[in-house]
């Protein structure tokens, strides 16, 4: 029987934003890129009902103020995850959070049902999911090369959504959740 390794990841995200200055917390990057955003729309407004200047200042300090509490948010999201959730990698990306299981722990080789040792979790992760609802999920399943590009993408993608369906049993809303399976073509180490 041929070994796979293969990692599953779960991606978290409210916005997907580039890191302006490394030395800003997520809060700080997430009211600039509010304050950015804010304005830029808040003077297109602005100039629709003939005030430009005024538009762009509100969009701004709107923007800065959402884009703070996004952050902020994210962060003690993150936070909770990482220290309830055990055999999980958990890692603050742009705007989003990215949270790695070894797939070993989550299936065994060539199959894509949850092994019972781990849904417990799992079900702690969708205990978080729900408590912070306002954030989308993607669930994204990896390969390695052993075997044809077809048979990793489906089972990647098998993987993915028996994950979604598991955690839509424990009351996560299906609506928030993307799967998305990259076979071997983006390779977890």
């Amino acid at each position: 029987m041929i070994s796979k390794t293969i990692r599953f990841t779960l991606v978290l995200a409210l916005i997907l934003a580039g890191s302006g200055c490394s030395s800003w917390t997520k809060a700080q990057k997430g009211a600039a890129i509010g304050a950015t955003s804010g304005g830029v729309v808040g003077g297109v407004i602005g100039n629709a009902a003939g005030n430009t200047a005024l538009g762009a200042i509100l969009g701004a300090a709107i923007g800065g103020a959402a884009g703070a509490y996004i952050g902020s948010y994210m962060d003690k999201q993150a936070a909770e995850i990482e220290e309830d959730i055990q055999g999980a990698r958990v890692e603050r990306v742009g705007e989003g959070i990215k949270i790695t299981f070894d797939s070993g722990i989550l299936f065994d080789v060539n199959k894509s049902d949850i092994k019972p040792a781990v849904q417990t979790e799992l079900g702690d992760l969708a205990v978080i999911l729900n408590k912070y609802e306002d954030t989308n999920i993607l669930l994204e399943g990896h390969t390695d090369n052993t075997g044809s590009d077809e048979y990793n993408m489906t089972l990647s993608q098998k993987r993915a959504q028996s994950v979604a369906s598991y955690l839509s049993g424990k009351g996560v809303n299906v609506a928030r959740v993307t799967i998305m399976g990259y076979g071997e073509s983006q390779p977890i180490a």
